[in-house]
């Protein structure tokens, strides 16, 4: 068995949300192709020590703020690393690279470079995912009040939705996902069906949200564009990731409205908890886009709400919008 090489590797991120990449300059392994910032762990050092060597050893900047994200590993030919993802929102110092043959911003979703080192295909994904997971509750203040409160969260930017309405008759149900998939969809947002594959595929939903128990009962990741879950565990987060899901969701975090006497298992355990996981988390429970900056800082993607998502004086522009650092005028 190959020796775990670890690997500090860093998505630098602009306020318009694009990201950073270097090109492997032609003396290296995969010359040519793209990858993040970073480099290898030394003897001692923790993921984000190296991460800060590497980055001014490379760009020569000084990391102002880093937050923990995901973990991937992949056996390439000449290694088996472990790779440390951290999202870089604010640093210090103009952009100078050392070591790549060429730097270049990209856009989520919107690439134009190749080819890209197999290992961050799924950090590439992850990229597409907003800070706000919102959930509806028809079920309880009626479709119409659902449909124009999503109508208004989707004109302020929010771009990912799960609808959540079991507790409606079947019908009604239909009409509603129906309904708010074109709302959705015509603002550029992806819907996600709680609980139902059937429906999902029906209204022409871009993926299926499962319960923890319909998770457990898998072998298999449902043949679907976009495949969550929520999970209460460490054991539901690791089959979620042996699946090969594309996010989950766990809380909760904090006292809810329906469970205002239960409380939550707080921001420290829930770090504790997604640690090292290689699939972006939304933490849940209690929360409003004001928790956005506090949940990433413990390593989540954002966060994930129902009452929280829609009301409009909580629903404040995307936490990337806040993202500072010098620019690199001079690229793309």
């Amino acid at each position: 068995m190959k020796k775990i090489t670890g690997v500090a590797a860093a998505v630098i991120l602009r306020e318009d949300g694009s990201f950073l990449l270097g090109q492997r300059a032609a003396d290296t392994f995969y010359p040519g192709y793209w990858e993040f910032p970073g480099g290898k762990i030394e003897s001692g050092e923790s993921p984000r020590d190296a991460l800060i060597r590497e980055l001014h050893e490379e760009l020569a900047i000084e990391v102002i703020e880093a937050t923990p994200w995901i973990v991937r590993e992949h056996v390439y030919a000449h290694a088996h690393v472990r790779l440390y993802f951290f999202r870089v929102t604010r640093w210090h110092g103009e952009l100078h690279d050392h070591v790549h043959a060429a730097l270049i911003w990209q856009r989520p979703g919107e690439l134009t470079v190749t080819p890209m080192l197999p290992a961050n295909a799924p950090v590439l994904a992850a990229l597409q995912l907003p800070d706000l997971y919102g959930i509806t509750h028809a079920w309880q203040i009626g479709i119409h009040a659902q449909l124009d409160a999503l109508e208004s969260a989707l004109q302020r930017g929010l771009r990912l939705v799960q609808l959540r309405e079991s507790s409606l008759p079947a019908p009604e149900r239909h009409a509603f996902a129906l309904a708010a998939v074109k709302r959705s969809h015509a603002h550029g947002a992806r819907v996600l069906v709680n609980g139902d594959l059937d429906l999902a595929s029906a209204v022409g939903a871009d993926g299926v949200h499962l319960s923890a128990r319909q998770l457990m009962a898998l072998r298999t990741r449902p043949e679907m564009a976009l495949v969550a879950a929520s999970c209460h565990d460490r054991s539901e987060l690791e089959h979620a990731a042996r699946l090969g899901l594309d996010f989950v969701v766990l809380g909760a975090v904090k006292p809810t409205t329906s469970h205002p006497d239960q409380h939550g298992m707080g921001w420290p355990s829930f770090g504790q908890l997604i640690a090292g996981l290689p699939l972006p988390v939304y933490a849940i429970g209690g929360l409003t886009p004001e928790d956005i900056a506090t949940a990433e800082s413990h390593g989540a993607q954002g966060i994930a709400a129902i009452r929280g998502t829609w009301t409009e004086r909580t629903m404040q522009p995307p936490s990337n919008s806040t993202r500072i650092g010098p620019s690199l005028s001079t690229l793309a």
